[in-house]
């Protein structure tokens, strides 16, 4: 699913790793949202001169960045924002909570951090194409402790960074409040920590 790359920038390289999914009609999403539909306009299959098409689907698909908007009713959009906190350095950790529960301060306690923006690997959404509602979550107590760290983003390699049945979504809350960026549906399996 993911590619490793070599990119050259300014004379430098840097290795790039694809950590979201493919998106296809297959792409699981949050059971009652829009699947992925892909519709053909044009083909160069049916002997048209160009190959042509449109789609349908939900927002939150794939690995996608949660705009405030999401769960805040006055919050900004995704245009709003800026991409500073998305762009940098990056700490991928590996977390292993039951299954279903949200990632704790107990679970990080023996965790350094080494960069601005950390992304949780759990392994309890393990297929992009398969949906389970057992996935973990972040606890709201771990991102305001990462946000006095000076953390930036938070992502995390399941749907949400709240549990599947949550309606307060208290860590969507906590993210607002701390004015911290998240990623979710990330594709970590080929990342090390």
């Amino acid at each position: 699913m993911s590619n490793v790359s070599l990119m050259s920038i300014n004379n430098s390289s840097m290795k790039l790793i694809d950590i979201s999914p493919t998106i296809s009609e297959k792409t699981a999403v949050f059971p009652g949202d829009q699947r992925f539909e892909r519709q053909v306009s044009f083909s160069f299959a049916k002997g048209d001169h160009m190959d042509l098409s449109s789609m349908t689907t939900t927002l939150h698909l794939g690995s996608h960045a949660d705009a405030p908007c999401h769960y805040l009713k006055s919050g900004p959009s995704v245009d709003e924002l800026d991409l500073l906190p998305y762009l940098g350095p990056c700490q991928v950790q590996t977390v292993t909570p039951a299954r279903g529960q949200r990632i704790s301060l107990a679970d990080v306690s023996h965790l350094k951090l080494s960069a601005q923006r950390i992304l949780f690997r759990t392994n309890s959404f393990p297929d992009p194409d398969q949906w389970n509602n057992d996935f973990n979550s972040l606890s709201p107590e771990l991102i305001v402790f990462l946000n006095t760290l000076g953390v930036l983003l938070v992502g995390i390699d399941t749907p949400s960074v709240d549990p599947f049945d949550s309606k307060e979504l208290e860590s969507h809350q906590a993210l607002a409040k701390t004015n911290m960026r998240v990623l979710e549906g990330l594709c970590l399996q080929d990342v090390k920590d």
